[in-house]
């Protein structure tokens, strides 16, 4: 169903539109929870808060964006709201995490071995702390970009900034750990 129908449907409080809406994202909901709190059982909460939230707010909705990108933007808020709570700062990336849970996967069936996955797990623990001396609103954009694949004006309604900003922010994350990053891969 087009967003503009699903949308029209949600404002009349229709009950199958709103399990639609929670079944066409709540899996990108609750990867983007995961990736910033990396927890799976707050992931979990958090997304129902996202629905939530959804499901209380949607006759607010103006639609100036995307649906998609308004629901994007309700759970990055909320994550970076319990991040916020739990004083958690530089915790935001989660690549080395995500990726250190395939690694595992790939070791139990054979593709890789135990040598291979400590020396990748030192990686990406270096990568990540390359990445966490990072601003948090540098991060973010980063994160955004390079690990969610978001195009910088997607990013830009998700933050609440101006494209430029973004740029700028994704710009200086690079500048900043490029030479951490660079040493870290010729290793």
């Amino acid at each position: 169903m087009p967003d503009n129908d699903l949308l029209i449907q949600l404002k009349a409080a229709d009950r199958a539109a709103f399990t639609e809406l929670v079944n066409l994202y709540s899996n990108q909901v609750f990867n983007t929870c995961y990736k910033f709190l990396l927890n799976k059982e707050e992931a979990e909460d958090l997304t129902q808060e996202v629905f939530i939230e959804v499901y209380e707010s949607v006759k607010k909705f103006r639609g100036d964006s995307k649906l998609s990108t308004w629901i994007y933007r309700i759970a990055v808020t909320k994550c970076l709201d319990e991040i916020k709570k739990r004083n958690r700062k530089k915790r935001i990336t989660s690549l080395g995490k995500i990726l250190h849970l395939d690694e595992i996967a790939h070791w139990l069936v054979g593709e890789t071995s135990p040598d291979k996955e400590l020396q990748q797990k030192e990686k990406w623990k270096a990568i990540e702390a390359a990445l966490n001396q990072l601003p948090d609103n540098q991060r973010i954009a980063f994160t955004l970009s390079k690990i969610e694949g978001y195009s910088n004006p997607e990013i830009a309604a998700i933050m609440n900034t101006t494209t430029v900003a973004v740029e700028s922010l994704i710009y200086r994350a690079k500048k900043k750990v490029s030479h951490e990053l660079e040493m870290i891969l010729k290793k």
